[in-house]
């Protein structure tokens, strides 16, 4: 293949690339497309599948101009359109059908909150345990902000849809709740770090652990708060129902679109749409937006602080790195979408509940951010998507598929946990650096971080 706009140097090395691509991925896609139609049988859609898959691996898009954006614009495409044609396509061996459009959702906002924590951890290498402390904040957000729940103080509708003029407590917009959701988490994540973020290491981890487990005994004994009969989580009981999001009226009537998500539903392309498809659209914008400002982070002077206090911290101080201030912006941007995505789950779900928060999400997230590969956005949506999958449905068609071939009758989901440890084992034997890690820290792995001696470096 020659790309004639390309200088000879870079042509050359295109057609290299390409040589090579194509024939490991040739044989990764034929080998997949076999063991597929062995386990699940022959499907069109398999094969459209592999050279969509192999398209995109095989071409060295990066050597060409603007071809940095290809693989991404892909993704975000297919991404769109998966709620019309997940239905025709090919059931993986083991794990069965693709994810439901509902499970996507889910999906989707813990790839959210694990972005966020890979800020954290990943950036600024800050070991948080006490994650799920946000995710929290912000569902409760929106418990408070778009429910009866504070009825006794009157009846107040900020851009509320979907919901009667009548209907007491707040009911504020979900898009200004989830704003609000943000902000909240980001503050209250400053206060905390300030007299936190000068500890290191296990200590940091320690601390953070212990804001974690409070956060869940404050939402499951709020409904007596400090023995002060203010009710601010209403215990075991929960809060619901939580205003879902809507269009807002004047697109309502522009479109003729109905006001709110729960009474969505159109033909829109040939596919009869209902209010789970706009979920999912929602919470992927939401995705998208979570990802630009992940990336735009990174690469920002303040990205540069957070990787050089990963890094050495003393050394970044001797340079001049505010650590503090550092160490705080990296937990407040951690803390704002962790907001956002509770917020967002809260009003998907229509619900909060104080069980929904306890400390196995905080270590869920942060599996998500290891396995994937930590400090690489792209390798946290892969961790993220994959185990928030296995936790939704892939365990249980797993286990439906071994009880059916072996007549056996094992409750696979009930031992998720031991799977994702024995999951995160072999990550860390095999590729300690993650599935898909940064260049930084798959270089670090691989040649070490040990200094060489000056004479060796003179010779």
């Amino acid at each position: 293949m020659q790309i004639p706009l390309l200088p000879a140097e870079r042509r050359a090395e295109f057609d290299a690339g390409l040589r090579h691509r194509a024939i490991r991925g040739g044989i990764a896609v034929v080998a997949g497309i076999v063991l597929v139609t062995i386990f699940s049988g022959f499907t069109v859609s398999l094969i459209v599948a592999a050279l969509v898959a192999l398209a995109l691996y095989a071409v060295p898009w990066d050597l060409l101009r603007f071809g940095r954006f290809v693989v991404p614009a892909a993704a975000i495409i297919l991404a769109i359109l998966y709620p019309y044609y997940r239905d025709d396509l090919f059931q993986i061996p083991l794990f069965g059908v693709f994810p439901s459009t509902d499970t996507a959702v889910t999906m989707t906002i813990f790839i959210m909150m694990a972005i966020g924590l890979n800020i954290v951890v990943g950036y600024a290498g800050l070991l948080d345990l006490g994650y799920v402390a946000f995710y929290a904040m912000g569902a409760y957000t929106a418990a408070w902000f778009a429910t009866p729940h504070f009825s006794e103080y009157g009846t107040h509708h900020i851009g509320s849809v979907g919901v009667s003029p009548e209907s007491p407590g707040f009911h504020v917009s979900i898009w200004l709740v989830v704003l609000m959701a943000g902000l909240f988490t980001a503050i209250v994540g400053v206060i905390i770090g300030l007299p936190t973020l000068r500890l290191r290491g296990d200590y940091l981890a320690i601390v953070t652990l212990g804001f974690g487990e409070i956060m869940p005994q404050i939402a499951r004994n709020g409904d007596d708060l400090f023995g002060t009969g203010f009710n601010l989580t209403n215990g075991a009981q929960g809060i619901n129902p939580i205003d879902p999001p809507g269009f807002g009226n004047a697109i309502s009537s522009a479109t003729g679109l109905p006001s709110d998500y729960l009474s969505f539903n159109a033909d829109f392309l040939g596919k009869e749409l209902g209010n789970i498809e706009v979920f999912y659209w929602t919470a992927l914008a939401l995705l998208l937006f979570t990802v630009f400002c992940s990336v735009r982070l990174r690469d920002s002077r303040l990205g540069r602080a957070w990787v050089a206090i990963r890094e050495d911290e003393t050394a970044a101080a001797a340079m001049g790195v505010p650590l503090m201030r550092t160490k705080t912006w990296a937990y407040a941007a951690g803390a704002f979408f962790g907001g956002i995505a509770g917020a967002y789950y809260a009003s998907f779900k229509g619900a909060v509940f104080p069980d929904d928060f306890f400390f196995n999400i905080s270590v869920f997230i942060l599996c998500m951010v290891i396995l994937g590969g930590m400090g690489n956005v792209w390798g946290v949506i892969v961790g993220g998507g994959f185990l928030a999958y296995l936790n939704q449905e892939g365990l249980g068609n797993i286990g439906a598929e071994i009880n059916e071939t072996f007549g056996t009758n094992i409750d696979v989901p009930l031992y998720q946990f031991g799977i994702f440890g024995v999951i995160l084992v072999l990550v860390m034997l095999f590729k300690p650096e993650g599935l898909i890690p940064s260049a930084r820290r798959k270089a670090e792995f691989q040649e070490g971080v040990s200094d060489e001696p000056l004479y060796d470096v003179q010779r």
